[in-house]
């Protein structure tokens, strides 16, 4: 029976999926996290600390362990499972080209260096965030480095509005913390599934976000798939991400990418060493009906999937939004929702009573509907008329 450990942050939504698809394929599983969680006791447990990937895999290593793949199923355990797959000689992106990943600074200097064509960007360590937007020129977005899910990511128009995003955005990530000023980059985004071996990028999925990411803030709303731009468009996205991934040094397992359409020029915003996030991988099935994470843990293994083409017709799936801050007190409608035809789900990831935060000091979305159609125009529609249904009340709280 192959062995397989898979690095599993606590506030992961993707334990079950990838839990069922290990169990499909009839491997022995091992959960890597900084904590025992309780639906998660009949697998083996070992605690790391997220916060010193490279030190926690040293020690994993040091004490023995055997397994046959390791896999980071989300950002904030991508960096332990490169730098452990490194130290047991298994298949693995180079823990260098991972960190560059999680670093937005970074990653638009070693794909600028490389003529891919990226944003305007300053790198400001101080208060000096007015010259460096006037330097790269506005509209420009305010950026932390290292976080995720569009999380501290806020547009200005002029320097009044930097510098009351850099306040903000210092306010999540720290005082000291540098952030990161681009030049706004217009057009129409995708995001990009694919699976590298060896260096060489398969494109599993290019989902759709019809809705326009313009700012101020950059919370995410609709995912569908397949994307109705154009081939030559579409070729240009698989180069474009493809680039990205060899100049980064990425060489195996999952990629999720991020692009920006403008003109005849494919901006590649952020690749991640990792699958989509949330439960958004619920819109893929592939081949004979296999999940994606049933995919990513065949292709650890070595063992064949099949085909890797993506079942027909369009799907979809809607993160749901976060109106304002505060406590959930509950979310109505849910079953008109769940019974609009071609809808395969819905589902509330927040529990009632749990306080949660909008953008752009948020991080997780109240849930996801899931929606299946003919064509791609159809299933955003049946997203769209879904989260009509819904009824999100949320009592605002106090500050302390």
């Amino acid at each position: 029976m192959p062995r397989l450990l898979l690095v599993l942050p606590s506030s992961t939504y993707r334990a079950p999926d990838f839990l069922a698809a290990a169990r499909a394929v009839g491997a022995e599983v091992v959960i890597a996290s900084e904590e025992q969680q309780t639906l998660l006791t009949p697998e083996r447990f070992v605690r790391i600390d997220l916060c010193d990937p490279q030190a926690s895999a040293e020690q994993i290593a040091e004490n023995g362990i055997d397994v046959d793949a390791v896999i980071g199923v989300d950002e904030q355990g991508v960096l332990f499972a490169a730098h452990l797959a490194a130290l047991l000689d298994l298949p693995h992106n180079p823990p260098r080209a991972v960190a560059t990943t999680r670093d937005k600074a970074l990653t638009r200097i070693v794909l600028t260096d490389a003529g891919l064509d990226q944003p305007a960007h300053r790198l400001v360590h101080d208060g000096e965030v007015r010259r460096a937007a006037s330097s790269v020129g506005y509209p420009c977005v305010v950026k932390a480095v290292d976080l995720a899910a569009s999380r501290g990511v806020i547009r200005a128009n002029d320097p009044a509005e930097v510098d009351a995003a850099a306040e903000r955005v210092r306010a999540i990530v720290g005082e000291d913390a540098p952030l990161l000023i681009e030049s706004y980059v217009p057009g129409a985004e995708v995001a990009v599934e694919g699976l590298l071996t060896e260096g060489k990028l398969e494109i599993l999925a290019i989902f759709d976000k019809p809705d326009p990411l313009e700012g101020p803030f950059f919370e995410e709303t609709i995912y569908v798939t397949p994307s109705r731009l154009e081939p030559k468009v579409q070729t240009r996205i698989t180069s474009a991400v493809g680039r990205a991934c060899d100049v980064i040094g990425l060489r195996e397992g999952p990629v999720h990418a991020e692009a920006r359409i403008t003109d005849e020029t494919v901006v590649v915003l952020e690749v991640a060493a990792r699958s989509i996030g949330g439960l958004c991988s619920r819109t893929l099935r592939f081949g004979a009906g296999i999940s994606l994470e049933e995919v990513i843990i065949r292709h650890a293994l070595h063992i064949d999937p099949g085909s890797l083409r993506r079942e027909g017709g369009a799907s979809g799936v809607m993160m749901i939004p976060v109106p304002s801050t505060g406590r959930l007190e509950a979310v109505d409608g849910l079953d008109e929702a769940r019974s609009t035809d071609g809808v395969m789900g819905v589902e509330i990831t927040v529990p009632i009573g749990r306080q949660i935060a909008a953008w752009p000091e948020g991080d997780r979305y109240l849930g996801f509907i899931f929606a299946k159609a003919d064509d791609p125009a159809r299933a955003e529609a049946i997203l769209r008329e879904a989260a009509s249904q819904l009824r999100v009340r949320i009592e605002p709280v106090a500050a302390n």
